[in-house]
């Protein structure tokens, strides 16, 4: 049987004892203990998912300090980063409960009869939505929280209605395996089936793939790279009844800064840019992976000013050794591409140093190696001749989970182009700040056009991402009985 170890990120060195890696019997009967559970949580309400998921946010407060050590020792993260990103979780938590409570998943559309001969008459009709089932949830190696074992996709599935399976990510087998034990403790005090959520792991891609392929899974969710969430989704519609599959995937997040912003403002962008590039190593699906500029001189300062905040910058350690080299030779694609270095060659320490480089708009547009994503603490610089290039190259992107605008503060023909241009290839657009830092609100869409996401009309962030786990059934000329449901399945 293969095993999982725990490695501590910052030395490389092994960390207690190994893990055994779920076996094909170990992930069919997570599934079906899932299923068992599903027609019981389908039909469980509000006050019911409010409890489960507020008492899970509980129990990851009351461990708080030996979680944040542990997930501090697989991922270099830092106790700062991780205790904030221990409070998002939680809030997610609650926020998803709060919105069971509030009846969000059993909203109905009540479309009374209408008497007469179609097209303007037709039956009483009520359209309500129904949990999936069984979710088979991919955690993230870089947010060992917030897109793990109880992160967003965990709790909006909950609070859906339906069960999870989730697939711990080898970058922290020890903390998935801590979650996980708490989580079952908070079923069983709640008397609620252990197979409500349930877990599989293992570095082996087998793990993912029986998974997904399982015939009792009714859904997937993942966030990580392009490369693998390709493959899952592929597997999710190869399947002989294909299933939905809600992959974020990776993204190179351009900011156009116009001249007319960094002529009075270039070295604040420049100091603020420098830390979101490098912030938590760059390890961040919304990294701002490409900088587009218009040539002249206020670009050229800015690009000094960059190279200048970025010097000093040295970024804590990668979440695992094989990211750390997917990074290095990600930064030499994009030099044999032919971008051009603007940071001193940083000493090969265990941490990364940034990577800054520099490329004209139309070789960035002739050239889709030069949009490949580099995962880590790295930007390219693509310098424009004019603003129909700036478009050029945002439309030669293609799908991004971000597209941020610096300069467009008035109302012109030219900034409703660049506006145009940002919001058909992104899923969210920013007009000040930066892209790291994803908000948990109403408003939020974390997702966008192929690559960034296999689905991009939905969002992994945010209220909306519940609703990914819903189908809608219209109910035609239903009984008194089952409308005065009010939503609630049988």
């Amino acid at each position: 049987m293969s095993t999982l170890i725990s490695i501590d990120a910052r030395t490389g060195q092994a960390h207690g004892a190994p893990l055994p890696a779920s076996t094909p019997s170990d992930i069919d009967a997570s599934v079906c203990a899932a299923s068992a559970a599903s027609p019981l949580w389908a039909r469980s309400d509000g006050a019911a998912r409010g409890t489960l998921l507020r008492a899970l946010a509980e129990a990851l407060e009351a461990d708080r300090e030996p979680l944040v050590a542990c997930a501090d020792r697989e991922t270099a993260l830092g106790p700062v980063r991780l205790n904030g990103e221990l409070d998002r979780t939680c809030f997610q938590l609650r926020r998803f409960a709060e919105l069971a409570e509030q009846g969000l998943p059993y909203a109905q559309t009540d479309d009374p009869a209408v008497p007469g001969a179609p097209p303007v008459g037709h039956p009483a009709m009520l359209r309500q939505q129904l949990p999936l089932g069984p979710v088979a949830m991919f955690a993230a190696s870089n947010f060992p929280f917030a897109f793990s074992v109880l992160g967003g996709d965990t709790a909006s599935a909950l609070a859906a209605g339906c069960p999870v399976v989730v697939k711990a990510h080898p970058g922290h087998p020890e903390l998935s395996q801590r979650v996980f034990a708490q989580t079952q403790s908070v079923l069983a005090r709640q008397g609620l089936p252990a197979g409500l959520i349930g877990m599989v792991q293992g570095a082996d891609v087998a793990v993912g793939v029986a998974l997904i392929r399982h015939p009792l899974i009714a859904a997937g969710a993942f966030t990580g790279s392009t490369r693998g969430g390709l493959a899952l989704w592929a597997e999710a519609n190869a399947r002989p009844r294909p299933i939905p599959f809600y992959g974020e995937l990776g993204a190179i997040n351009p900011v156009v800064a116009l001249p007319q912003a960094l002529a009075t403002r270039g070295a604040e962008l420049a100091t603020t840019l420098a830390g979101s590039i490098t912030l938590g190593c760059g390890q961040f699906c919304t990294n701002p992976g490409t900088v587009v500029l218009i040539d002249g001189p206020e670009s050229d300062a800015f690009v000094q000013q960059l190279v200048q905040a970025l010097t000093p910058i040295a970024p804590h350690a990668m979440l695992t050794a094989g990211m750390r080299r997917a990074f290095e030779h990600g930064v030499v694609e994009l030099v044999a591409a032919g971008a051009q270095p603007l940071l001193p060659s940083a000493a090969q320490n265990a941490a990364p140093g940034p990577q800054l480089l520099q490329v004209g708009g139309a070789q960035f547009v002739a050239n889709p190696h030069l949009r490949e994503e580099v995962f880590g603490p790295a930007s390219l610089l693509v310098r424009c001749a004019d603003l129909t290039e700036v478009c050029a190259v945002l439309q030669a992107i293609g799908g991004s989970l971000t597209t941020t605008l610096w300069g467009v503060d008035e109302d012109s023909e030219a900034n409703r182009t660049l506006v145009r241009a940002a919001t058909a290839i992104a899923g969210r657009v920013l007009f000040a700040g930066v892209p790291t830092g994803v908000a948990v609100s109403a408003g939020q869409h974390h997702g966008g056009p192929w690559p960034a996401s296999t689905a991009p009309g939905t969002t992994s962030v945010g209220d909306a991402a519940l609703a990914r786990f819903l189908r809608p059934v219209c109910l035609q000329d239903a009984p008194g009985w089952l409308v005065a449901r009010e939503g609630l399945p049988c």
